[in-house]
């Protein structure tokens, strides 16, 4: 990965942390997205100490904001010039369904929209450093069915229910982004990481899980730090690392890998095309839309 621009969204904590210190150690120059100042610079510094890589640098952005987003696509592009690894890693949940400033439920802003508008803004810098390759990271418990009129949670929410669905749908607009990508030298994959223990679920509530998980919750809760922890973490990393990096998965386009690496068949959800089409439409409308500033609701 040497001479090698990666960019990992959600790159300061957890899962997208562990990816940005396999490619730091594989040699790239690492870009590592977060949200708050303190936890990149301190996350720098381990990852700089620890790999013996000094090219790993932060950048700060809200990416639930489409405005945020876009000024991120800009700002790397003004910066590096050509992308070779867009990483979509970032995720998020909220107990309760929470409005962005500009009107969109969180979840959905940052499972979704955000990784359809940072490959879009990036995909100059992208196309420019061909063959690239962009890596979406899907996660949660990514089956069933996606329900067309609750995708921002507007009829019904249960947080993990709702963020498991966020995650169908960003693979459903994966596999069409990838449809439109063919031929372009920028391949787009997703992979599934595993479970980890990390700064998505730790605060959770009781309410935030399915009803039929509720009455378990107390009792799982301090065995997930054992199972579930840091090395967890690092073996959720793989399956991003070897699609960012691995020589002989450099034409590989369009397909889904499970947590082994391995390439298995897309959920059932993302394979009718109603579902992609639908997904890929409101992000297209969400996208064009106009910002307008709300005070955030619950």
């Amino acid at each position: 990965m040497h001479g090698k621009t990666v960019v990992v969204t959600g790159g300061t904590a957890g899962i997208g942390k562990e990816t940005a210190r396999g490619l730091a150690r594989l040699g790239a120059q690492v870009v590592v997205v977060g949200r708050d100042g303190d936890r990149a610079r301190t996350a720098v510094a381990e990852l700089r100490r620890d790999t013996g890589n000094d090219r790993v640098e932060a950048m700060l952005a809200d990416l639930t904001l489409k405005r945020n987003a876009r000024g991120l696509a800009k700002r790397i592009t003004a910066r590096y010039g050509e992308i070779h690894v867009l990483i979509n890693n970032m995720g998020v949940t909220r107990a309760g369904r929470v409005l962005t400033p500009e009107g969109i439920e969180t979840t959905f802003a940052a499972n979704v929209l955000a990784p359809y508008l940072l490959t879009d803004g990036l995909l100059p810098a992208l196309i420019r450093a061909a063959p690239t390759r962009v890596v979406n990271i899907t996660g949660g418990v990514p089956r069933g069915s996606i329900d067309l009129d609750n995708l921002q949670g507007e009829r019904s929410y249960v947080a993990l229910s709702h963020y498991n669905q966020t995650k169908l749908a960003l693979m459903a607009m994966s596999y069409a982004t990838a449809e439109r990508l063919r031929g372009s030298g920028v391949t787009l994959n997703v992979a599934y990481p595993g479970h980890a223990y990390t700064s998505l679920n730790k605060g959770l509530p009781v309410g935030a899980y399915p009803p039929v998980a509720r009455p378990i919750v107390p009792l799982l809760r301090p065995l997930l730090p054992l199972l579930y922890g840091q090395r967890a973490a690092v073996r959720a990393s793989r399956s991003s690392v070897y699609l960012a990096s691995d020589p002989g998965v450099a034409d590989l386009h369009g397909t889904y890998i499970n947590s082994a690496c391995r390439v298995v068949a897309w959920p059932a959800a993302v394979l009718d095309r109603r579902n992609r089409d639908a997904v890929s439409a409101i992000c297209e409308k969400l996208a064009t839309a106009p910002t307008r500033s709300t005070r955030p609701a619950g």
